[in-house]
């Protein structure tokens, strides 16, 4: 089967990444005597400088992880909350909103990336927090290069920070701004950073000491009062078309600490995905694999029309649990062992049929009532409208962005395991925080404002997040990190490439390079909140009886690029000690290394 690239292989250690100086640092780290958990931290703060219209330090962080000395795998939880002061009497009794704004002040939750960093470095790193950050401060005060969609997504921003946004042109549109190709710095966000450390080592040399001071100069000292500062002081214009003051304080910021906690799982022919828990939309992708296993998948071709009919019916089901149920466990009772069950899942099975569902269908839960479901989705299209721009992620001349993100997969030789996906805090999410350079992520716009609904906005609850890191176990054996990009492609894409590895024996690369698909049938997680009921886009390297044979089934095909689905990256170990991974070719940035 045809690869754009060798699957990476070897018994040293291996790191794949959506962009190829984070991989490169990664691998650094590990050469260096570091474990999987320094490499990472210090990759993640790498891909903050490198591709900051993806993710920044403003951002959230969940991360899957496998600890070879305990042999157990945990969750770090680096999605923040919302503020007290964000409630649905504020933003929809007071300013009169019935969404939250996809761009701005309003939805800014308490960022959670930096924490995230800071505790699994602190509990499963070995690494001082100034040697992991080594690394991206270098970046950004000589620069890096920029990739041509770093420059796409600023051309679209730019009227907007010129003439709403003056702290973001000041750090992304001085001299210019930067060019495809050029190396580009951000000395401000540096001295952010270098001033981070410096608080954290004046009380002395001891490691863990140093990482928790930072901590708290991050979330209880000049950085968290910087962000309350602003957000008090200033209005500006969202994507409501209108200006708003924002809500996020400092004492919210000082109350927020990342968290740990068991991942959910499900087996699927032998093996065991790995998801973070119903804050995140993780767990559709465990629904998905249980409605998958009572199909016979290894029959179908992977690149045929039935494999995509039946995935896609899958995931419509799994994912209208999804929106029905899933919220923050902290204030909500998801009945998720009853809907990862077996049961569950042969019942809802039988909604699986020849021809595409056109409708919205979450299950029916004994002693709960019926679930809600967003009639309104496909009725916003027209929201969208408003001078749609270009570049990755897509941004509308008012900052809308359907959102992208990052992805790290790490091996070490010890057989320690990472799978992170860093987002949120994008350039052009909200304006630059003055004096740090960098902006906060706008994940509130995922609430609804309605406190009845699990996915309803409460001060202090998370958001449900599109972030989705996965892991699996072969046989009960730690087997293989991957992960992805893409919002609400991310538990899509996924399945495709596990069913693809599981059910086909394709490799890592196969299975990324491989065409792939997905539908836009449920309500987007991201402002206006669109749904495209029966929509399926598929890419343009499918034989040219697929996407017919599809529309025949009831499905409505868009035929995209040859190369216009996916961002995935993986890394997995065997038996005989052997580490492979693989990385996306589309974009031409992301890469594995190895050795």
């Amino acid at each position: 089967m045809f690869t754009t690239r060798p699957e990476i292989a070897g018994t040293f250690g291996v790191v794949a990444s959506t962009h190829w100086i984070a991989s490169q640092v990664g691998m650094a780290v590990l050469e260096r005597g570091g474990n999987a958990f320094d490499a990472a931290v210090a990759a993640g703060f790498t891909l903050q400088v490198a591709e900051p219209h993806l993710n920044g330090p403003g951002g959230d962080c969940p991360i899957i992880i496998h600890d070879a000395k305990a042999g157990a795998q945990r969750v770090i939880c680096g999605q923040g909350v919302a503020p007290a002061g964000l409630s649905v009497a504020h933003v929809k009794g007071e300013l009169g909103l019935d969404l939250i704004p996809g761009t701005g002040f309003l939805p800014a939750m308490v960022p959670g990336a930096f924490d995230a960093w800071a505790l699994m470095l602190r509990d499963y790193g070995t690494w001082s927090l100034r040697d992991v950050m080594s690394y991206a401060i270098g970046y950004a005060h000589r620069g890096i290069h920029y990739v041509p969609r770093v420059i796409a997504t600023l051309n679209t921003v730019k009227p907007l920070f010129e003439s709403e946004w003056p702290t973001s042109a000041e750090i992304w549109l001085r001299n210019g701004g930067p060019v495809a190709g050029g190396l580009y710095a951000n000395p401000t966000l540096g001295r952010t950073w270098e001033r981070v450390l410096r608080e954290a080592e004046a009380g002395g040399h001891d490691r863990v000491a140093q990482i928790e001071a930072a901590r708290n100069a991050w979330y209880g000292g000049f950085v968290a009062e910087a962000i309350g500062d602003f957000f008090a002081k200033t209005e500006i214009l969202d994507s409501s078309g209108q200006r708003h003051r924002g809500v996020l304080s400092a004492q919210d910021m000082s109350h927020w600490r990342a968290s740990t906690e068991a991942p959910l799982r499900r087996d699927y022919r032998g093996h065991t995905v790995l998801k973070c828990g119903v804050w995140s939309q993780g767990p559709a992708m465990l629904q998905t694999l249980a409605l998958l296993e009572g199909f016979d998948m290894g029959a179908m071709d992977p690149m045929g029309e039935r494999f995509v009919h039946t995935v896609v019916e899958c995931m419509k089901l799994a994912f209208a649990d999804r929106e029905a149920f899933y919220g923050d466990p902290d204030f909500v009772d998801v009945p998720i062992h009853h809907l990862l069950s077996e049961e569950y899942a042969a019942e809802r099975r039988k909604l699986v049929g020849e021809q595409a569902s056109l409708d919205l269908r979450p299950g029916t839960l004994p002693g709960m009532a019926t679930p809600w479901v967003d009639h309104d989705a496909a009725s916003r299209v027209e929201m969208l409208t408003r001078a749609p721009g270009v570049g990755e992620p897509t941004v509308a001349r008012l900052g809308v962005s359907s959102a992208d993100t990052c992805h790290i997969d790490i091996i070490d030789s010890q057989g320690n395991m990472v799978s992170a996906t860093p987002s949120g805090g994008w350039l052009q999410s909200s304006p630059s925080v003055p004096g740090l350079g960098f902006c906060l992520g706008t994940r509130g716009q995922m609430f609804w404002l309605d406190e009845s609904l699990p996915n309803g906005l409460k001060p202090g609850k998370r958001p449900r997040t599109t972030l989705s890191p996965a892991m699996a176990l072969k046989d009960g054996r730690p087997w293989m990190s991957f992960g992805t990009p893409g919002g609400e492609q991310q538990d899509q894409w996924q399945p495709i490439l596990f069913s693809r590895m599981v059910d086909h024996a394709l490799n890592i690369q196969q299975a990324i390079d491989a065409p792939a698909f997905h539908t836009e049938h449920w309500p987007s997680s991201f402002w206006p909140r669109v749904a495209r009921p029966g929509k399926v886009v598929i890419e343009g390297r499918y034989a040219a009886d697929v996407a017919p044979a599809l529309a025949a089934r009831g499905h409505l095909v868009e035929v995209g690029g040859e190369w216009s689905e996916g961002r995935l990256s993986g890394a997995r170990q065997e038996t005989d000690g052997q580490l492979f991974a693989g990385a996306n070719p589309r974009g031409m940035q992301g890469y594995a290394v190895g050795r």
